[in-house]
């Protein structure tokens, strides 16, 4: 409350002083304000534009798109029936630049197959490509933006302490760092960290929920529980000294306990980053030795190879163009274990510190497996012919823009989507959408067993029956908290169900959704809360949203 009356006097107090007293700061206004440039914001400000209204993205980002267009080329849809609207355009969109003969530049479009997610890659009958490089999925951003004529205020970054001001529950302007400000009517949340909606004063989670918070069977810890193949099959040391647990623990091994099964914990899915690796010579950048590089962090791994595994190369899903989208695969691999706990509600500067950490980490682990003599030779060999695609974020090193961010804070809203609404135990009301996917949780900690070997914790994946609802409730804060305010990316979802909705494609559904509804909250001149779900299904159903 006190931060709260501190902003309201600074906006008045700006609104008293005259020009000439006070610093020329740059103010922008629009009917919809968009706080991301995720694939969720572009959707959410294409759909504003489209119903009227005017809008502006103004994001921290200089790249759009988000994760589609950072190297998540392998897209995640599970049933693409469900799929509809701006999400499915931009599908489209994909699927026309690969009809053109010249964008096939390294590999004929006869040679690349047709192998993807569940079924196709590209989807002749319904004019649909799914799995795509990176800069293709980023111009397809672009266009939508230009097509739009939607204004993109870049490198902006919130005043997370006093840059959101407020007055009778309602957001009147957000600041920028840089002194920006920009005013609205409605203000949509689109960034993966729900930023905006922190600062705004509206609830929300970071971590794992105790299972009987809602009463889950697949929240908390999840101590025993292996799915997938990311987990230590054969017994490993995780020891200096092997066994010598005096002699310390290996790094990326914790040596704290690992909780109760079931047990909350502030704990997080790890982060990677979805590199795009090419074996094409001539368009190849070989592993770059980061500076900062301590072949020690990878000696864990080697005791994983010297179990006999092999399955570095399983994850090097197959793109257009002898591309890849890489992604973790195995007990120890691109997945950085423990070491994202504090993202969400760091400061700037801890986050980009963070960030730079896995940076280090994953070209390390590349570099470690292509040279280090230690490692089979036949996997080093073969990492040898492997490098980062030359002619993919070339302003970047060619190394993604976008740090996965699995997950970080998630509201607490009006309606929480949890494992009973995904697992199609109850009916969700008042539908604006629609996922999925596999409730895929990764790796939350690695720890010592009390046998004295190691093991992973936190890796689950459990498929829903059948495609389930998501419920409007569940983008919209509590009305006391907020009345115009949208979060279409860190819903109000427990972290299992959250596991199946955090997929890209459901993230530019509710993006479009949540611009709809505040475009007719506009028209209504209503809190988000109040709005006629009624016309606003109506209206959704009109734009080929799947509810």
């Amino acid at each position: 409350m006190k931060r709260l009356l501190v902003t309201l006097f600074a906006v008045s107090l700006g609104s008293w002083v005259s020009a000439s007293q006070a610093p020329a700061v740059p103010s922008h206004a629009a009917d919809v304000i968009v706080y991301g440039g995720t694939s969720a914001g572009v959707s959410a400000a294409m759909q504003a534009v489209q119903m009227g209204k005017s809008v502006i993205i103004v994001c921290p980002e200089t790249h759009l798109g988000g994760l589609s267009a950072g190297g998540l080329g392998w897209t995640d849809t599970g049933r693409k029936e469900v799929i509809g609207g701006l999400a499915r355009q931009f599908y489209h969109r994909i699927w026309k630049h690969y009809q053109n003969d010249d964008a096939w530049r390294w590999q004929k479009r006869s040679e690349y197959g047709n192998r993807g997610q569940g079924t196709a890659a590209i989807d002749g009958a319904e004019r649909t490509m799914w799995i795509f490089e990176p800069h293709v999925a980023e111009q397809a951003f672009e266009d939508f933006i230009a097509e739009g004529d939607i204004p993109v205020h870049r490198d902006q970054w919130l005043d997370r302490a006093y840059g959101v001001h407020k007055n009778s529950g309602r957001i009147l302007a957000i600041t920028m760092l840089g002194g920006q400000t920009y005013r609205g009517k409605m203000f949509i949340d689109a960034t993966y960290e729900g930023d905006l909606m922190a600062a705004a004063g509206v609830s929300y989670h970071v971590g794992r929920e105790a299972s009987s918070v809602y009463g889950e069977h697949w929240n908390g810890v999840q101590v025993g529980v292996l799915h997938h193949r990311h987990w230590f099959m054969k017994p490993v040391d995780p020891y200096v000294v092997p066994g010598d647990p005096s002699s310390g623990v290996l790094p990326r091994v914790s040596g704290e306990a690992p909780g109760e099964k079931g047990q909350g914990d502030r704990r997080l899915q790890a982060y990677c980053f979805r590199m795009c690796l090419t074996n094409v010579p001539k368009n190849r950048v070989p592993f770059p030795k980061p500076e900062g590089y301590d072949p020690k962090q990878y000696e864990l791994l080697l005791r994983v190879f010297a179990t006999g595994w092999r399955e570095t190369f399983h994850k090097f899903d197959p793109i257009p163009n002898l591309k890849t989208d890489t992604n973790n695969h195995g007990p120890f691999s691109t997945d950085n274990i423990g070491y994202n706990y504090d993202y969400p509600e760091a400061s700037y500067e801890r986050r980009r510190q963070i960030i730079a950490e896995h940076e280090t980490y994953q070209k390390g682990l590349m570099y470690f497996i292509a040279n280090d003599p230690r490692v089979p030779s036949e996997v080093r060999e073969k990492m040898g012919t492997w490098g980062l695609a030359k002619d993919e974020f070339t302003d970047n090193g060619h190394w993604p823009h976008q740090i996965y961010v699995r997950e970080a804070r998630r509201m607490i809203g009006r309606y929480v989507m949890t494992e009973h609404d995904a697992l199609g135990r109850r009916e969700v009301p008042q539908p604006v959408g629609m996922g999925s996917y596999t409730m895929d949780s990764h790796n939350v900690q690695r720890y010592v067993k009390p046998d004295g070997f190691v093991q992973n914790e936190g890796d689950v994946g459990v498929s829903p029956p059948k495609p389930y609802r998501i419920a409007y409730g569940a983008l919209c804060p509590k009305r006391n908290e907020c009345e115009n305010l949208l979060v279409p990316v860190c819903v109000s979802s427990s972290h299992i169900a959250f596991g199946s909705i955090r997929m890209e494609p459901v993230f530019m559904i509710l993006g479009q959704s949540a611009a709809t509804a505040a475009v007719q909250a506009i028209d209504a001149g209503c809190a988000v809360q109040d709005v006629d779900y009624e016309k606003l299904r109506a209206r959704l159903l009109q734009d080929d949203q799947r509810l």
